[in-house]
């Protein structure tokens, strides 16, 4: 049913829930596991100059050595917890809008499912906060389960 998983990661306790029923999933279905970083270029643009956004958007992080080793982190953790069960994976990291990111990659790397945790909020908190996983179900071509995070925080 699925050959590949996509499971966005950006370290966090919500996203370690998703990470959590991805592996599992893979290892049910034998399917090989992406962990994808995404570097938010609109956040890291704050306090940049022009040249070093553009070193970044080309993939560039080694000027950024914090932000690089928080990306190896997070995809290294999905990686140990996929190959201890025997899954193979896929690390990636990315620059660019993470809702944008996440479905352009699924649909490149024919992905047949996305992972993603959710906080699950609602109302004006979702509104004011706004939400990437809204936005890759809007978004995706792929189908996306979204795994409710609400009370890991």
């Amino acid at each position: 049913m699925y050959e590949r998983i996509l499971v966005p990661t950006d370290g966090s306790a919500v996203a370690e829930v998703a990470v959590s029923h991805a592996v599992d999933l893979a290892e049910r279905y034998g399917a090989e596991l992406h962990a994808l970083y995404v570097v938010d270029i609109d956040a890291v643009n704050l306090g940049l100059g022009t040249e070093q956004v553009d070193r970044i958007r080309q993939g560039h992080l080694g000027e950024m050595e914090e932000l690089e080793a928080k990306a190896n982190d997070a995809t290294g953790v999905v990686a140990d917890a996929a190959r201890d069960r025997g899954i193979d994976v896929v690390e990636e990291i990315r620059v660019g809008r993470p809702h944008t990111v996440v479905a352009n990659y699924a649909e490149k790397e024919d992905v047949d499912l996305v992972v993603m945790g959710s906080h699950g909020r609602a109302g004006v908190s979702r509104a004011l906060l706004g939400s990437v996983t809204e936005r890759v179900l809007r978004s995706s071509h792929v189908p996306v389960l979204v795994v409710d995070s609400q009370g890991t925080e």
